[in-house]
């Protein structure tokens, strides 16, 4: 079965913008609920969540970075950008 170049593109940022946004809900909201109010259950699930969405997230740049001819240079700043906050966010403006 043949994906579109396009399709596949327009998927990777949806998972862009999921990943980035897990990484500040999970940084913003669900770590302060834990260390501060002692309710760790928020970091289990939004853990989890973002855990999957990152995989995805490294998985789908690798991959669009074959069909885009990237070089490494440009894959290996789409792959540091899903560790900082608001990264994917910018890597998905840039790159795509």
């Amino acid at each position: 079965m043949y994906i579109s170049v396009e399709k596949t593109i327009k998927t990777f940022k949806i998972i862009s913008i999921l990943e980035g946004i897990s990484f500040l809900i999970l940084l913003g909201i669900a770590m302060p609920l834990k260390y501060i109010w002692e309710m760790p259950q928020m970091v289990q699930i939004v853990g989890m969540a973002h855990g999957v969405l990152f995989l995805l997230y490294i998985a789908g740049a690798v991959y669009v970075s074959q069909l885009l001819n990237w070089s490494i240079k440009t894959l290996a700043i789409v792959v540091l950008c899903s560790i900082l906050p608001f990264g994917p966010f910018y890597a998905e403006k840039k790159y795509l």
